[in-house]
């Protein structure tokens, strides 16, 4: 007995490896500052790190675009 199952085809971002970004480079980005984005961390605010090592962590750059394209924006 077999059984047809369709997949679907992922969207190009996910077929992408991920790239990773350290906090310094999170803090160039977003010009948010390092207990800003821990406390926005902490508020359920800002998107939470991946952990890389025992004692490395870093963002998926897709996730904070995700989250700075979610921000809202000014105009003068």
């Amino acid at each position: 007995m077999s059984q047809t199952q369709t997949q679907s085809i992922p969207p190009a971002a996910e077929l992408q490896p991920a790239v990773f970004v350290r906090m310094a480079a999170v803090v160039r980005m977003t010009g948010r500052g390092r207990s800003t984005i821990y406390r926005l961390m902490a508020e359920d605010k800002f998107p939470s790190p991946v952990r890389l090592a025992k004692r490395a962590v870093a963002w998926r750059r897709i996730d904070l675009e995700q989250w700075s394209a979610g921000r809202p924006t000014v105009s003068h």
